[in-house]
C-alpha cells in the first residue's frame, strides 16, 4: 500500500473468506453494512458451487473481526412471484435505514434478466421481500437513508449499448414505483472508469453533503479492472453533483484483490461512518474474499471538492 492512499486498507484483510461460513460456499464478497443495536451487521453475497449465488449475515463488535450466522440470511424464493425473477440467484444487497426498518435492495437474477428486489427486516433475522422495483435490465441500486420533501431517492445504473454504462437519479414516494430519472455521474473517456460506473456504498451524510462511493471500470488488454471512486451530492437535493473526484480512491493492489473469482476487482456494497469522522469501506476482493478500509470524511469531500472533474464526463 502506498504511503499516500486514501483508504488505509486494514492489516488483517481479508476480513472474511468462505472459511469463516459454516455452510458451504465458495466466496464471500460484496457486502452491505449498518450498525443495529450498537453492533455491526453485514450482509454479504456468496457464490454456491453451481455458480449461483446467495445472500448471508454476520455480526461484530468492531467492524473489524465477524462471527458468520449458521444459515443463509436470504436464497432464491422457490415460490410466489419473487420465484421466476431469482431462479438464477440473487446478489449484492445494500442497506438503507428509515428508523426501525432497514431496507435491502439486491439483485435477481433469472432467464429473464436482472430486475432489483426490495426487502424488509427490522431485526436482521426475519426477511420480508416488499417488491420488484425495476425493469431488466438494471443492476447497482442504492437508496438514499433520508426522504427530500416527501420523496425518496436512489441511484441506480441501468444497462445502455448507446452510452457507457452511467449512474442515474431516481424518485419515489413509496419505495415501490419510481420516476424522474436522470443521468447525474458518467464515465469519462480513456479514464479510469472509462467503461462503466456504478453506485456502490449506501450514500453516507455529512455536513458537505452526500458521500457516494461508486465503482468505476477500465478495459485492458488482461480485462477489465474495477476500482473505488467518491462523489458529493447536494444535501437537500442528491441530483445535484457538488462533485466526482478526478482519480479513484482504492484499486486492486493485495494478492486477493488481484486474482480470485474474477481478478482484478474491488467492489463495494456498503460504508460506515464512524464519529471519529473516519469511514469504514468494506469491498470484494476478486469477487472472493471480504476486505475493509478506512478513510478521513474530511479527505474524501476536499477530493470532490478540490480535485473534481465534470460529473457527466466526456
Amino acid at each position: 500500500m502506498s504511503d499516500n492512499s486514501i483508504v488505509k486498507r486494514y492489516q488483517g484483510n481479508p476480513i472474511l473468506t468462505k472459511h469463516d461460513v459454516p455452510y458451504p460456499v465458495e466466496t464471500v464478497h460484496n457486502a452491505a453494512i449498518t450498525k443495529y443495536r450498537g453492533r455491526y451487521v453485514m450482509l454479504f453475497r456468496s457464490h454456491l458451487r453451481n455458480g449461483r449465488s446467495i445472500i448471508g449475515s454476520a455480526w461484530s463488535d468492531d467492524g473489524y473481526q465477524f462471527e458468520v450466522e449458521p444459515t443463509p440470511f436470504m436464497v432464491p424464493a422457490t415460490e410466489g412471484a419473487f420465484a421466476r425473477h431469482e431462479e438464477y440467484g440473487i446478489e449484492d444487497p445494500r442497506i438503507s435505514s428509515f428508523g426501525d426498518e432497514h431496507y435491502i435492495t439486491y439483485s435477481a437474477y433469472s432467464r429473464f434478466g436482472v430486475r432489483i428486489g426490495l426487502a424488509r427486516t427490522s431485526d436482521f433475522r426475519t426477511i420480508e421481500r416488499v417488491s420488484l422495483i425495476s425493469e431488466p435490465d438494471m443492476r447497482n441500486i442504492v437508496i438514499f437513508p433520508e426522504t427530500f420533501a416527501g420523496r425518496y431517492a436512489r441511484l441506480d445504473r441501468p444497462h445502455s449499448e448507446i452510452k457507457p454504462w452511467s449512474i442515474w437519479l431516481s424518485w419515489s414516494r413509496d419505495l415501490v414505483h419510481w420516476g424522474d430519472s436522470e443521468p447525474v455521474i458518467g464515465p469519462v473517456a480513456y479514464h479510469w472508469d472509462e467503461m462503466k460506473i456504478g453506485p456502490g456504498a449506501t450514500p453516507i451524510r455529512t455536513p458537505a453533503g452526500w458521500l457516494n462511493i461508486f465503482h468505476g471500470v477500465f478495459p485492458t488488454m488482461d480485462g477489465a479492472v474495477y476500482r473505488l471512486g467518491v462523489a458529493l451530492h447536494d444535501l437537500t437535493n442528491p441530483a445535484t453533483v457538488l462533485g466526482v473526484a478526478d482519480e479513484w480512491i482504492l484499486s486492486p493492489e493485495d494478492p486477493w484483490e488481484l486474482t480470485g473469482y474474477v481478478h482484478n476487482v474491488v467492489f463495494t456494497c456498503g460504508a460506515i461512518a464512524e464519529d471519529d469522522g473516519t469511514l469504514k469501506i468494506y469491498w470484494g476482493g476478486a469477487d472472493s474474499v471480504l476486505c475493509v478500509g478506512t478513510a478521513k470524511i474530511a479527505d474524501l469531500v476536499e477530493l470532490c471538492r478540490n480535485h473534481s472533474r465534470p460529473p457527466l464526463g466526456s
